[in-house]
């Protein structure tokens, strides 16, 4: 584990300051940004523009294939840019020299304590991994069985499906897994290589393998965070399945709702026996704003909800923190309310373990992933649970989700 440095330590690191007394300008454009990790170089995009109206601040996007991922509004002080990202209490910290930007990125963990990888980013500069366009030994799209920290070099289980497109030697996709996906990761393909990635501000993903075209494998390492490792092996296999996201969390035997009453920030409290949940079709969001999955299902349920909620519909969000102190939370959850534009309501219902979040939820068998998505019927009765979501970096397989979904809410609300 990487030793955890103490706040006032990366201010002095990662601020540097200049003697002119005139901030820094940052050179407009896109940015070939690395951190460097255990793995090697974690490459992704930027998109720095100025802001309209202040000088000192600039709207950056995160690129990582055809997302772009908006960051909190970003300042210049004296010669340093900060790129922050509130909602998972992180920031890139850079120097700004001419066309290089050179810094850090750094996650609150605990307290004063943050997590560090040095950051660096070129302007003007495209390409993910590689410049070369040269067309690589194979071509890798399609489904692929996947079973990460295999100890024999074999698909023995399917614990995910990567799924690839891959053009020229460009290529991207994602893992779905029983609990949400990968999200957008980007790359290329070089001779017989893969090499794929992410930023988002909380995940930082690198993948690494070498194709064997024979045998049709994937054998190579993940590296996730400041010090996450595991190996992993794929195999191709256009018929490659997970288990059905239906049947993996349930209602206790005996059990037909949930019984919950827990509080929003402002420290009302909220039960699904409140007035405004009766006679209404209810979706119940098991979420954290630490899940960049349970962002994507948010960013989709908060304009459906605006879109819908005349029906007779209702959402509530039941936010599991890394706190059960609402002091510490409540700010979180109304940053995230704050970001998607949220008009449901959502509660702290605890803390974002999965053993203390079953607990709260007592009428379930457990709940074993976040996002978790709860249907329930005008009578008030539990009709369909869904484990996980397939975000729109999944491409096809979000679209399905979504079908299903609106279909599942109009069967729902026909009754």
């Amino acid at each position: 584990m990487k030793k955890l440095i103490p706040v006032a330590a990366i201010v002095l690191l990662s601020l540097p300051t200049a003697c002119s007394g005139q901030p820094a300008t940052v050179k407009p454009g896109t940015y070939r940004a690395v951190l460097k990790t255990k793995g090697g170089e974690l490459p992704f995009g930027l998109d720095i523009q100025p802001a309209a109206g202040d000088a000192k601040a600039y709207t950056v996007f995160a690129l990582n294939g055809s997302e772009r991922l908006k960051m909190d509004p970003a300042t210049v002080q004296d010669d340093s840019l900060r790129i922050p990202m509130a909602l998972f209490e992180s920031e890139l910290v850079a120097k700004i020299d001419g066309n290089t930007l050179r810094g850090v990125w750094r996650r609150r963990r605990a307290a004063q304590q943050y997590q560090t990888l040095p950051f660096e980013a070129q302007h003007g500069v495209n390409y993910r991994f590689t410049a070369d366009t040269k067309a690589p030994n194979g071509n890798l799209t399609g489904k692929w069985a996947t079973n990460f920290g295999s100890k024999t070099g074999r698909v023995d289980t399917v614990d995910a499906v990567g799924v690839f497109e891959q053009k020229g030697n460009r290529l991207a996709g994602t893992f779905l897994t029983p609990t949400g996906d990968y999200r957008y990761l980007d790359g290329n393909v070089v001779g017989d290589s893969l090499f794929l990635s992410c930023f988002d501000g909380s995940h930082l993903f690198l993948f690494k393998a070498r194709h064997d075209p024979a045998t049709k494998m994937l054998t190579g390492g993940f590296w996730s965070g400041v010090s996450g490792y595991e190996s992993w092996v794929a195999r191709f296999d256009p018929k490659a399945e997970l288990p059905d996201p239906a049947k993996l969390t349930y209602l206790k035997p005996g059990s037909k709702t949930l019984n919950v009453s827990f509080p929003e920030p402002n420290g009302k409290t909220v039960s699904l026996t409140d007035p405004r949940f009766k006679n209404k079709v209810t979706v119940v969001q098991i979420l954290g704003s630490w899940c960049p999955n349970c962002m994507d299902e948010t960013n989709f349920l908060s304009p459906w909800y605006k879109r819908n909620k005349q029906r007779g519909v209702e959402v509530l969000g039941l936010a599991f923190e890394r706190s059960p102190d609402m002091a510490v939370s409540g700010p979180k959850i109304d940053r995230m309310k704050q970001r998607f534009q949220i008009d449901y309501p959502v509660v702290l219902a605890g803390t974002n373990d999965k053993a203390q979040a079953s607990k709260a939820l007592p009428d379930l068998n457990a709940v074993v992933a976040f996002p978790t998505t709860i249907f329930i019927d005008k009578k008030g009765q539990v009709r369909h649970i869904h484990t996980g979501f397939s975000g729109p970096g999944t491409g096809k397989y979000y679209d399905q989700y979504v079908d299903e979904f609106n279909r599942l809410i109009d069967k729902l609300l026909a009754e």
